[in-house]
């Protein structure tokens, strides 16, 4: 098994440095001999990817989660999370990959909320399977920004694949959307994306639920509110799902012993860092570690 460092790819454009948008075709990638990573191993994107499946059928993973795909598939995969490829001559497809400054900076606020809440794995799946005319519908605007990237490619055509992929993504959350009450609509949205960027950077350090309460200026009772309103979750569960999360990351893609990783991990004792990983995954770190 592979356990070299996570590779943290950052978003390179060679054709236009300046875009902070790209898109590529799944079996081109596939293809590829000159990368600096190898895709079927987990990597963490420094930018946004919609991946969009037209033919056959393979998996892709996002933070340690198998997902199948087939026609219809879409995986929306955020800024610093982990995934990994599972080559397959099937699948066709295609990737389109930018940056948080080409989209959400030009959009108004509630939109821009929309964009995270689609790209946010706690507030919903990343993947959505399409209907057939709702893949109908998504083929065709994504020909459309295919068209202007590589056909067209003038002064104008940035920002005609921007319109057309805010379009995009405006139909995706109408999709996910459907047949419930929108997160938007819900109280606490922005004290619980709060909450989550606080346990995110601090997944490490294991603080406690009244910590992340205190650093919020609220009490824990209201934090619990916010957690069970937005995820239907208490908040320790939700700080242990992110510190389990990146335990997990350390386990899979670095050389470090079990020790070490139990005091990166925040522990003082490793028996304890033992229990809590057994507790939450019914796995010790070992068996976690050699898929065992």
């Amino acid at each position: 098994m592979n356990n070299e460092p996570t590779k943290h790819i950052k978003f390179q454009n060679q054709q236009n440095a300046k875009a902070h948008f790209d898109i590529v075709q799944l079996e081109e990638l596939y293809g590829r001999t000159i990368l600096d990573h190898s895709i079927e191993a987990h990597h963490k994107v420094e930018f946004y990817i919609i991946l969009f499946i037209e033919k056959g059928n393979g998996y892709h993973t996002i933070d340690f989660t198998k997902y199948p795909c087939s026609k219809g598939t879409l995986l929306t995969i955020r800024k610093d999370q982990i995934h990994k490829f599972f080559k397959s001559e099937q699948l066709k497809g295609s990737l389109l990959l930018f940056t948080n400054e080409f989209l959400v900076s030009y959009l108004e606020k509630v939109e821009a909320q929309k964009t995270m809440f689609l790209f946010n794995e706690q507030l919903g799946v990343p993947k959505i399977q399409l209907s057939d005319s709702e893949f109908e519908n998504v083929q065709q605007i994504i020909k459309r920004i295919t068209t202007e990237y590589f056909s067209v490619n003038d002064s104008h055509s940035l920002s005609i694949i921007r319109s057309e992929l805010h379009i995009l993504i405006t139909q995706l959350f109408r999709i996910k959307s459907e047949g419930v009450q929108t997160y938007l609509e819900k109280k606490y949205l922005n004290e619980f994306i709060q909450f989550q960027n606080l346990v995110e950077k601090n997944a490490n350090k294991q603080l406690k639920v009244n910590d992340f309460a205190n650093l919020l200026g609220i009490s824990t009772k209201t934090l619990n509110t916010i957690t069970k309103n937005i995820i239907n979750k208490s908040a320790k569960q939700f700080v242990d799902e992110i510190a389990t999360k990146q335990i997990k990351r350390l386990l899979l893609n670095t050389n470090l012993s079990v020790k070490e990783i139990a005091y990166a991990s925040g522990f003082e004792e490793v028996t304890n860092f033992y229990k809590y990983f057994k507790r939450l995954t019914q796995s010790t770190p070992e068996q976690f570690r050699t898929g065992k």
